[in-house]
């Protein structure tokens, strides 16, 4: 087969189980969300998703789904297949057994030791490898459990809303700055995160419940307070539901995420308030910002992100992969953080 035109093909087929990988987001913690599709004759004969924690994975599912046998045939995988037994047998020894010509993944497993393992186990019973097919695509996928595996740090990202000056602050009859569009769009991304963070004044202020609704999730992320004072209403409702949020008391911030990250919490979502957001940023501690701008000016003394702040404008938090998305009268921005 002529180089280029393999190459598209191989771009295609592994955006095919890129599709199959979202399936899972937001269903597979602690593990990652992985897409397979089992290429014959130049056509998907099957394809699979991994669908949560000691399910099978991802390949085993495109194996079940097949009817037909896969012998000569090529399977495409986000991830890197697993080498070694965890909750499930390694998915390399089955594709070896059923017969496959030709693997290709994307994205190569980030805990060191297993990267790149399967290419050596895979190459050793002379099964064709190719390796960092959309690397980049299939690592955004799971960036949030890329950082918690290799570091055990969680992957934090501040989200807000705000005003065009920059205000979190709304008239007292209302709760909301964003529209109705951007506040589904919200539980969306809650139903990603594995906990979800606010201050101790945004729950003396505004009572959330800091749950998903309205999305489809496997279950409701760890709900955390960060307060130095911990002086908090006895009748707040993070406090009174069946599974009270996790309180951190007067605890270093870099310190409360830690904890997390030992608890097997691979993402945290700060949504505010400012003073929380503020100490985030200045400790160099957020990965990814995601802000909706309400058309509106509000004034006032209520900043969206407190805290020290930057010295000049050459020391400000740089962002990239920067995407810009239009909620109806809303503007949602979202970027990583750049590291230096």
């Amino acid at each position: 087969m002529p180089s280029q035109k393999r190459d598209l093909d191989d771009r295609k087929f592994m955006r095919a189980a890129l599709a199959e990988a979202r399936k899972g987001l937001g269903l597979t913690h602690p593990n990652p969300a992985v897409g397979a599709v089992i290429v014959a004759g130049g056509r998907i004969a099957a394809a699979g998703w991994h669908r949560g924690a000691g399910l099978p994975h991802a390949e085993i599912e495109a194996l079940r789904a097949l009817d037909r046998s896969p012998k000569g045939a090529t399977i495409y995988v986000t991830l890197e297949p697993c080498s070694t037994h965890g909750r499930t047998p390694p998915c390399c020894d089955a594709i070896v057994q059923a017969g496959f010509r030709r693997v290709v993944y994307g994205a190569t497993d980030p805990n060191p030791k297993h990267a790149g393992r399967a290419d050596k186990v895979l190459g050793s019973h002379g099964i064709e490898v190719t390796s960092g097919m959309l690397a980049e695509e299939c690592e955004a996928l799971n960036r949030y459990w890329n950082k918690w595996i290799a570091t055990g740090l969680p992957y934090v990202v501040a989200k807000a809303a705000m005003t065009l000056d920059g205000k979190i602050a709304s008239h007292p009859e209302s709760r909301w700055l964003s529209n109705e569009r951007s506040r589904r769009e919200v539980m969306k991304l809650r139903a990603r995160m594995g906990a979800i963070m606010v201050g101790g004044e945004t729950v003396r202020v505004d009572d959330p419940q800091l749950t998903v609704r309205g999305v489809r999730v496997k279950s409701q992320p760890l709900r955390a307070v960060w307060t130095r004072s911990g002086q908090l209403p006895a009748s707040a409702r993070l406090l009174q539901s069946p599974s009270p949020a996790v309180l951190f008391r007067n605890v270093p911030l870099a310190r409360a995420l830690r904890r997390l990250g030992e608890q097997g919490i691979p993402s945290v979502l700060l949504e505010g308030g400012g003073r929380l957001l503020g100490e985030a940023f200045d400790r160099g501690l957020v990965d990814e910002v995601c802000l909706y701008l309400a058309p509106m000016i509000s004034g006032g003394l209520i900043p969206t992100i407190a805290g020290r702040g930057v010295g000049s404008n050459g020391d400000g938090i740089a962002l990239e992969g920067v995407n810009y998305r239009r909620l109806g009268d809303d503007v949602c921005l979202t970027g990583r953080v750049v590291r230096n």
